[in-house]
């Protein structure tokens, strides 16, 4: 039985669910530059460690499950569906999402970064509750970046910026995407984000690439982060999944058919491999848990004792692996879905 995150993500990923690549890599020797050649690569590298990125993206799942369950009135699912706890995941890096869709706070000398808002109707319970069973103060949030224009992690934001006067970031084409969404809880356009920007705040600098695939303006983020004073480097890939396969709204066109989106996808997964290469990555984040294999990690985090290994330090070789993941399971994508 699947866990009840592991269900649920499914609402914030439809449209996964229609990539008819395969089921399983076929075994034996596939042919060369075929789909399943690229998805046995895929699996090799995705190994146990990222096998919620491989099984959303390189395997066809189940229909996704509605928000509300039968009999349950319309509007914000109940709390007990969403609500996760805060984890304090580094020195300077919070855990403050809910069960399926990640929030993280970037602790500085000057203040606070949130890196995605979630829903707006979990904004306050989680980052700002969060924060303070922390025992930080949420009054001290100076931004909060959103990887992309979807409502599961811009909504909050509008509460962060009317409550704390925290600047909101976007690129540009993902403010175009949230302006153009169906009327809710929108923030105001402010900071646009480009590519290759730095952010400083006090002794923090987070370096922003973006990374079109997930949507025109996607953006990934490095992140230093530290483990009891040991410096490492964290990346977020902005968005996983591929939002255009089952003809999601606003996705495909004459002009940006599918190899559009997903040669879009492949060109920045191999980039960020290399960004994280080039930086020494050895931590991989996500804005749902299942990419990053938070649901466990957490909780690992939870009885971690003095002197055992911090779960999200997965090192480099890893990281890389992550990104050939992203990639290979693209053009598995590419091939199997013509336009």
């Amino acid at each position: 039985m699947k866990s009840p995150a592991t269900a649920l993500v499914s609402v914030v990923l439809a449209g996964v669910f229609a990539v008819g690549i395969g089921s399983v890599v076929a075994r034996g020797q596939a042919a060369p530059g075929s789909a399943e050649a690229h998805l046995a690569v895929a699996k090799a590298a995705a190994g146990t460690e990222h096998a919620g990125l491989f099984s959303v993206i390189c395997v066809p799942q189940e229909p996704p499950a509605p928000r509300t369950a039968p009999g349950e009135p319309a509007g914000p699912p109940p709390r007990a569906r969403w609500h996760a706890e805060p984890v304090q995941v580094f020195d300077n890096l919070y855990y403050l999402g809910e069960k399926t869709v990640s929030a993280w706070a970037v602790t500085t000398s000057a203040g606070i970064i949130v890196i995605d808002t979630i829903f707006d109707y979990a904004v306050e319970d989680e980052i700002v509750g969060g924060l303070e069973k922390l025992h930080l103060d949420p009054r001290q949030i100076k931004y909060a970046i959103v990887t992309h224009g979807h409502d599961d992690h811009f909504s909050g934001a509008k509460y962060l910026q009317d409550r704390f006067d925290a600047h909101v970031m976007l690129t540009g084409p993902d403010w175009d995407l949230v302006e153009s969404a169906p009327p809710q809880s929108k923030p105001k356009r402010d900071l646009v984000i480009s590519d290759g920007q730095t952010l400083t705040l006090g002794d923090t600098t987070l370096t922003f690439y973006i990374t079109p695939g997930h949507t025109l303006g996607t953006v990934s983020i490095v992140i230093p982060v530290r483990d009891h004073g040991t410096p490492h480097v964290a990346v977020e890939w902005g968005g996983a999944s591929f939002s255009w396969v089952g003809n999601r709204p606003g996705y495909l066109s004459a002009a940006r058919p599918r190899s559009f989106w997903f040669n879009q996808y492949i060109n920045s997964a191999e980039r960020m491999r290399d960004v994280s290469a080039k930086v020494g990555a050895d931590v991989i984040i996500s804005n749902h848990p299942i990419f990053d294999g938070s649901e466990a990690k957490l909780a690992a985090m939870a009885t971690r004792k003095p002197g055992d290994p911090n779960p999200y330090v997965v090192g480099r070789d890893s990281v890389q692996r992550y990104f050939t993941v992203a990639n290979e399971c693209a053009k598995a994508g590419l091939i199997s879905n013509k336009d």
